[in-house]
């Protein structure tokens, strides 16, 4: 069976698939059993020592008042001796005992378990990637007010510092602006936190000055001297920012003036910088479900039919419910292309060898993990299980199509956050080798397998065309990424949108050019 090239996708910057972040709750509940018995040992501990405490505070009260005739009484003399070389020494085993041993020999063995730093702050950019993508500001962020979703996860003033810092960190100081100002907001508010003012202003003041808007600056800054005199940057800021403010307003042969009074940051008060995707508003856009060209003028164009494969044996009786998603270049999806039970194996085989989803350098063609692919995933063979074989064969029916030169069925899970950044299943003419270890062609076509419903979020789109599909448990599409000449379809870039809420399963089969020569033949001019 052909070997998998990992030319791989990348889910959510947790870099943890659900089912493993679902395991982590478990693990939180156990850990909070084991906190919960230390804090009762520590307790029981505490009563012991307070009841030997207010007995020895007797006793000492009245051996103090008048000790030569307390120690006349030979009890009292023997009870003392034998309370400082046996019981105190009996009270500082006690005191030394430590009923932590149990709660962290459970914390050690978890521990390796646990996400690390670089999970975190995959986790704080994804929340970022969603507020960018969906249009989310913070504070409905912060109140945990999502679409789709049925309750509310707060973030406190410290989580939005923290997000902020993160930001800042990465010099992404268009998000360190929007988290700092929601610190700062909800700490005006009177809401409890443990970082300082003084500290949210700080970052919060030099981002904004990052982001060229001077005035607002000055103000932050100057609400943050008058909070912390001594600050150790506060004071150089200032002076630094004024003067540069004054510098381009002589420029301009403007008077200097005073900087108006500082209103709240919104989503909109500042232009996201712009990055390495070209079509990143378009591609965002049909995220959201803006921009989709369906008019109905194609929709007319689009039908649904039963399809048996050309008369394959194995669907002549229950042949495939067939709907078209889109025209030209021609996508389609089918009904019904999974059972649940299906589904389940498949997952349950997946889910032990999930792993950070890849892709290839074009420079280097070395496999690396990359912020645009942010997904976790798996390959498996045909010959593993029954069940997998019986996908590949009903994939086969469907198109048409051999696959014995194709792919591994790849398996993807999406966490919150996971998406795919447009880009080409097929290998340009400027990757001539992308394939050529596999000796099969190019991928002539995409078959692709929903496996879970998706609350909100999780939509394949394609930028060039404006075409936005749906997960849909069950269901299956199916595009050609070659045109019968064997040149690639540039309309067919697509992306998988970040997920917004629940958790997206898919299985990829990516169908290559060798052993279709009869089933596909080739033609001299670029048509579906």
């Amino acid at each position: 069976m052909l070997m998998a090239f990992i030319f791989n996708m990348a889910l959510f910057s947790f870099h943890f698939p659900l089912g493993q972040m679902t395991d982590l709750i478990y693990t939180e509940k156990e850990l909070v059993q084991s906190l919960k018995e230390y804090i009762q040992a520590e307790e029981s501990k505490l009563a012991a020592v307070k009841s030997w405490a207010n007995k020895l505070d007797v006793l000492t009260r009245a051996s103090t008042s008048d000790p030569e005739v307390y120690l006349a009484h030979p009890v009292n003399a023997y009870k003392l001796m034998k309370r400082l070389n046996t019981e105190w020494s009996e009270l500082e085993s006690l005191v030394l005992q430590d009923p932590s041993d149990g709660f962290i020999s459970n914390m050690t063995v978890h521990r390796q378990y646990f996400p690390d730093e670089e999970d975190e702050k995959g986790a704080a950019k994804a929340l970022m990637r969603l507020q960018d993508t969906y249009k989310l500001d913070s504070e409905s962020f912060s109140k945990g007010k999502l679409p789709g979703m049925h309750h509310n996860a707060i973030l406190t003033v410290d989580d939005c510092y923290d997000m902020g810092k993160t930001a800042y960190n990465e010099a992404d100081y268009y998000h360190a602006v929007l988290w700092m100002q929601q610190a700062l907001r909800q700490m005006d508010a009177g809401e409890e936190h443990v970082v300082s003012k003084a500290d949210v202003l700080d970052y919060l003041s030099y981002s904004v000055y990052q982001m060229g808007d001077l005035p607002r600056a000055i103000e932050l800054t100057r609400r943050l001297v008058a909070i912390d005199s001594s600050h150790q940057r506060a004071g150089g800021n200032l002076r630094y920012f004024e003067k540069l403010l004054s510098k381009q307003l002589k420029e301009l042969n403007q008077e200097v003036q005073e900087p108006a009074t500082e209103e709240p940051i919104q989503l909109g008060t500042y232009k996201r910088p712009k990055d390495y995707l070209p079509e990143r508003e378009i591609y965002e856009g049909l995220c959201r479900g803006e921009g989709v060209k369906m008019t109905s003028e194609r929709r007319s164009r689009l039908y649904c039919r039963y399809h048996d494969g050309n008369r394959n044996p194995r669907l002549l009786l229950q042949p495939m419910k067939e709907e078209d998603e889109w025209d030209s270049p021609h996508i389609v999806r089918y009904l019904n292309a999974l059972s649940d039970s299906e589904i389940e194996k498949i997952k349950e085989l997946a889910k032990p060898r999930l792993a950070r989803a890849t892709v290839r350098d074009p420079k280097t063609g070395v496999l690396t993990t990359a912020n645009y692919r942010v997904s976790k995933s798996a390959w498996l063979e045909g010959e593993e299980d029954p069940v997998i074989e019986r996908v590949n064969q009903r994939i086969e029916d469907i198109t048409g199509l051999t696959t014995q030169t194709a792919e591994l069925l790849q398996i993807a899970n999406y966490g919150v956050g996971g998406q795919y950044e447009p880009h080409f299943d097929f290998s340009r003419k400027d990757e001539p080798d992308a394939f050529k270890t596999l000796g099969t062609g190019n991928r002539v076509a995409t078959f692709l397998n929903y496996m879970s419903d998706v609350e909100a979020g999780g939509a394949t789109v394609f930028p060039d065309f404006g075409a936005a599909i749906y997960p849909k448990k069950g269901t299956a599409v199916f595009w050609y990424n070659l045109f019968r000449s064997g040149e690639g379809d540039y309309r067919t870039r697509h992306a998988a949108c970040p997920v917004l809420v629940g958790c997206k399963w898919v299985s990829n089969k990516w169908i290559h050019e060798r052993g279709q020569e009869f089933r596909r033949p080739c033609g001299l001019t670029e048509v579906d």
